[in-house]
């Protein structure tokens, strides 16, 4: 793949991710944080491209025109419906803009499938019968914390294998992962959670949902990893430097930060939070190497066609 068509790339998944307007600011800054750091990551001048998205200074079929193989194509397609469906599933301005891509980009009726696959993804509830508040607990519940902090673990694991696999669905499937994760946490303690909720406390740390896949997806491919099926993989579980091993590290600690907040009954300050959150990804940086060989054992079981089975199943 060319550097323009990278670039390219880039710039359809930001207009993608700002096509409904309707990303608050905290979003935004994260998103032009990671531009910042991509382009350190590979010379690319991604802050301008921000600005120029931003500022409606380049067009689809701009970006179009630069993406000449139909393996670009369909990766810059996939991309930008994972940025849409990262924080759920499509508006009606993000429908028409990824029809106005696939009719860009001359792509076929596999691109609408996709998408569809996209959808099922972001569709799935944090739980089969999830609440629809935050119901305080009538009594306090005393959960094992040995094994919570266990299925933690095993969340971050996961996680960080997905995160090792080239498909776009797997990286789009972290997130629906973390969601359940602090589901079943809340859950442990007492409390009822709905997505919304759980949304929120993910923005209150400091895990934009839309930012988080860009972050994910844009490292792995700039790293040459992302949509590489086949020897993908191998590259992936022997250079990790493709990836930054995020994923391991904030699904761990939003794990740990989510059992501190509903163990002590929801009292701590959005500040409190957000400290907590940057302490313990920290720890779980410290601990990825740790458990590499974990996380790439469990990336040459999972399958890649069954993404959507994993999420439901979680």
């Amino acid at each position: 793949m060319t550097p323009s068509e990278t670039k390219s790339i880039v710039t359809l998944s930001l207009l993608a991710a700002f096509v409904d307007g309707e990303k608050h600011e905290r979003e935004r800054a994260e998103i032009k944080r990671i531009a910042e750091g991509l382009s350190q990551a590979d010379g690319l001048n991604l802050p301008t491209l921000y600005q120029d998205v931003l500022m409606k200074r380049v067009s689809l079929a701009s970006v179009a025109g630069e993406l000449k193989s139909s393996e670009a194509r369909q990766l810059a397609y996939e991309m930008a419906v994972c940025v849409c469906d990262a924080d759920g599933t499509q508006s009606e301005a993000e429908r028409m803009f990824l029809a106005d891509v696939r009719t860009s980009l001359g792509l076929d009726a596999s691109a609408a499938a996709f998408s569809q696959q996209a959808e099922d993804i972001a569709a799935v509830p944090v739980a089969a019968a999830a609440g629809t508040a935050v119901a305080a607990p009538s009594t306090p519940n005393t959960p094992d914390t040995t094994e919570l902090d266990k299925s933690i673990l095993n969340a971050a694991i996961l996680n960080g294998a997905l995160e090792l696999l080239p498909e776009t669905l797997s990286t789009m499937a972290i997130i629906p992962l973390q969601m359940k994760l602090v589901y079943r946490i809340g859950q442990s303690y007492g409390y009822q959670l709905d997505s919304g909720h759980i949304k929120d406390f993910l923005a209150t740390v400091g895990v934009g949902l839309t930012s988080q896949y860009l972050e994910q997806a844009g490292r792995k491919l700039l790293g040459g990893l992302l949509g590489k099926v086949g020897g993908g993989l191998l590259r992936g579980l022997g250079n990790q430097a493709v990836s930054s091993g995020m994923s391991f590290a904030s699904t761990y600690a939003l794990g740990h930060v989510a059992k501190r907040y509903y163990a002590g009954g929801r009292t701590l300050s959005t500040q409190m939070l957000k400290d907590a959150f940057s302490g313990v990804v920290k720890e779980g940086q410290s601990l990825q190497t740790q458990y590499l060989p974990a996380i790439q054992e469990k990336a040459r079981t999972l399958d890649a066609g069954k993404v959507l089975s994993l999420v439901r199943g979680a």
